[in-house]
């Protein structure tokens, strides 16, 4: 038995060796392994390191070459050809982030200053109810003479008092209840006996509200002050971007007319109401011819108040949108980057005046009211605010660029001005010496890839005159009727680049607007002489999704609204 006993206890002193010696093992195994992902881990960040000397190693060797090449009196390679001498890559990153932090802040003190709006009126309600219940003590004893009086009428007065303005579980509120429902029933004894002891239950409420109201101001206060800071940093970015342009804007305010201080933002509120028709009447017919499941008679009413809707809502519009347009000087101000001079002739308006139905946008649920030059001016506006020269004498401004008046005995010295402070110039050529006198200024007096110009379709004399005012001919072959057939765009020793506009045969666009075209081909164009921007044809919808977007901020404006409302009748 002892034998038997004694191998036992070896074998299980065995098998505890074992389990150490395997628990041993595991944790070596384990510690290996972390070692080994330290080690990878150190091998990821040295090979990071030594990336980022190699990007900044490329960076200071293409920096090097670049001032040489200044200095040699060439650009840079790769550049735009446009950008002048004394500017840098820093200088134009620096500036696209002043501009991105200026919104980012802008944003974060608009979303802040919302919700520290809603928390204060809450704040002000909760407060307002803690002060209006002070009064409470007083309706008791008016509540208690109804009672000795046997008066149902005041009795209910009070109660009614009391059920709006005290807490929801409120014991007060409720003794006051059961005392007016005795009272009701006759038994106004019982009912004194009710609100005995409310005095009690009264002061508990009132210490409850304060305690409320003071916790509601405690959430309101951070929001408050962080909104201020946010909003605060905001007017300093803004103030400084608008410093940016500030020799152009003095240039160009002394040819914007003066209107009344009133005027945009009323009608701008015209507009939002118009637009806010167009959503209504559009949804509504498109629920009453596809909402199969409803009834015939509310889908009649429906398609009645969508087609009621929609004929305002272009009315509205077209009377609203060229008095709330911005004008050329607040348009610059708005944005530090240089600006986009739009030219061209002004018999060219009609035509860019026309709004073109996009493919397949209804059965997408789209809608558009921009017209051609609109659409043009939103791809335009990923290098800046476009400004153009405006009609002598008309009494409202074309939509799209935002519009200055130049006199008309006079006015070739504020283009060969502004031709030197823009970034880009857009020409779209056309009949009038005029127009043509300015291709041989920008020619003469701009570097090359500062020139965009856009040939009309249908036009091959246009298109001959032009090779007679150019170096090299471009040879442009017009050949349709297209609102624009093609981009032309100059190398360094002016030679010409000429860039179709499609669509192209066998080319499939569900939402190619003519605009989006051209927007395509500019793009391409400029990205072929060192200029890059991204997404340009789908930027000519930007001001319809910014137009649609501030329609549904409508709604938690009329939220905030409603707030306001309900606390100025409260107090």
């Amino acid at each position: 038995m002892r034998h038997r006993q004694a191998r036992h206890k070896q074998a299980r002193h065995r098998q505890a060796r074992r389990r150490q010696v395997r628990r041993r093992q595991v944790r070596r195994r384990q510690v290996r392994r972390r070692q080994a992902r330290r080690r990878q881990a150190r091998r990821r960040q040295a090979r990071r390191r030594q990336a980022r000397r190699r990007q900044a190693r490329h960076r200071q060797a293409r920096h090097r070459q670049a001032r040489h090449r200044l200095a040699q009196g060439s650009p840079p390679r790769g550049s735009p050809a446009f950008i002048l001498p004394d500017s840098t890559d820093s200088f134009g990153e620096h500036e696209v982030g002043v501009r991105t932090v200026t919104r980012l802040v802008t944003a974060a003190a608009v979303v802040v200053g919302y919700v520290a709006a809603l928390l204060t009126i809450f704040a002000g309600i909760d407060l307002r109810e803690a002060v209006e219940f002070d009064d409470a003590p007083a309706h008791l004893a008016a509540f208690r003479q109804a009672l000795d009086r046997a008066d149902d009428s005041q009795v209910s007065e009070e109660y009614l008092w009391f059920a709006d303005r005290a807490p929801s579980r409120s014991s007060s509120r409720a003794s006051i209840s059961l005392a007016t429902g005795a009272a009701h029933d006759g038994e106004f004894d019982l009912a004194t006996r009710f609100v005995g002891d409310v005095e009690a239950n009264i002061e508990e409420d009132r210490s409850v509200l304060h305690a409320e109201a003071a916790a509601s101001w405690g959430r309101a206060v951070p929001w408050l002050v962080v909104g201020a800071i946010l909003a605060a940093i905001a007017v300093v970015l803004r103030r400084r971007q608008r410093r940016a342009n500030a020799e152009v804007v003095a240039l160009v305010s002394h040819y914007v007319p003066p209107r009344p201080a009133w005027r945009r933002p009323v009608f701008m509120v015209v507009t939002g109401i118009g637009y806010t028709l167009l959503v209504v009447g559009f949804l509504a017919v498109v629920a009453a011819t596809r909402a199969n499941e409803l009834p015939w008679a509310a889908r009649g009413v429906i398609l009645i108040i969508g087609v009621i809707a929609l004929p305002i809502a272009y009315y509205v519009l077209r009377y609203s949108r060229p008095r709330s347009a911005k004008g050329a000087a607040e348009t610059l101000r708005d944005d530090s980057r240089k600006p986009v001079l739009y030219l061209r002739g002004f018999g060219d308006d009609p035509d860019s005046a026309v709004v073109d139905e996009l493919p397949g946008a209804l059965s997408a649920g789209l809608l558009s009211v921009h017209t051609r030059e609109e659409q043009l001016i939103g791809a335009l506006g990923a290098f800046g605010p476009v400004i153009a020269v405006g009609r002598p004498g008309e009494q409202l401004p074309h939509l799209g660029a935002a519009r200055f008046y130049l006199p008309g005995d006079d006015w070739q010295p504020g283009v060969l001005k502004l031709m030197e402070l823009s970034q880009l110039i857009v020409l779209r050529l056309g009949e009038g010496d005029g127009l043509w006198w300015e291709v041989d200024q920008a020619r003469a007096t701009q570097p090359p890839g500062k020139l965009v110009l856009l040939m009309p379709g249908g036009r091959p004399d246009l298109a001959e005159r032009l090779d007679e005012h150019l170096p090299t001919p471009a040879k442009v072959a017009v050949t349709d009727d297209r609102w624009t057939t093609a981009v032309i765009v100059f190398d360094r020793d002016w030679t010409p680049r000429v860039q179709p506009v499609g669509p192209f045969p066998g080319e499939r666009n569900r939402y190619g607007a003519p605009a989006f075209y051209v927007a395509r081909a500019m793009q391409k164009a400029l990205r072929e002489i060192g200029s890059r921007r991204r997404a340009m044809g789908y930027r000519i919808n930007s001001r319809m999704l910014v137009t649609y977007g501030k329609v549904l901020l409508l709604v938690p404006a009329l939220f905030l609204v409603a707030g306001v409302l309900r606390l100025i009748f409260l107090w």
